[in-house]
């Protein structure tokens, strides 16, 4: 009982990144429709904006979708993938932050967006900050509690429940009640 509230807390809490992920590629491609309908061509290489919310919203989605898969098998190994990769993103995460933070020149890091959509972003949390800043909580936490909680299940271990299968348990006899009686 422990075990299926945990992966279904597990799937829960993910679906926040999925959605996160969701939304960025929207966004992404929201991007790309505007910027078609003004230059009448796709992007090219130096929109670095649109091709990096593009690739974090993928990324967001597939660490999703590892983790509905880990928390539905609550399989060790899919598990600690599923922990390196939300590690990963939450130290990646911790890492701009922190430039964004410490370094006021935090926007020389950046390449010149031609696009100009990474200067309406930046315009928009300044204009919404309070709203941006509980959307980026609520996402840390669900990162935090993603793991917390998939650490927990690979603590518990595999599932040891009962389960009857002929091809796996050759030496045991059919139950009494699926077996036919024989007539002579």
């Amino acid at each position: 009982m422990i075990r299926s509230c945990l992966q279904s807390a597990l799937k829960l809490v993910n679906s926040v990144a999925g959605f996160v992920g969701v939304g960025l590629i929207l966004y992404s491609l929201w991007m790309i429709r505007v910027w078609y309908r003004q230059a009448h061509a796709f992007p090219t290489a130096d929109s670095w904006f649109i091709y990096t919310s593009l690739g974090l919203g993928v990324s967001f989605c597939l660490i999703a979708f590892s983790g509905h898969i880990a928390a539905e098998t609550a399989n060790g190994h899919c598990l600690s993938c599923y922990m390196v990769l939300v590690f990963l993103l939450v130290v990646l995460e911790a890492a701009i932050t922190a430039d964004v933070i410490l370094n006021r020149d935090w926007e020389e890091d950046f390449p010149e967006d031609k696009t100009g959509r990474f200067n309406g972003l930046k315009n928009f949390i300044r204009s919404n900050f309070e709203l941006c800043k509980w959307i980026g909580l609520i996402v840390v936490v669900a990162q935090g509690m993603s793991l917390f909680v998939a650490m927990i299940l690979r603590a518990l271990g595999p599932y040891h429940g009962n389960c009857y299968d002929m091809l796996f348990n050759t030496e045991s006899k059919f139950p009494e009640c699926l077996v036919k009686s024989r007539l002579f």
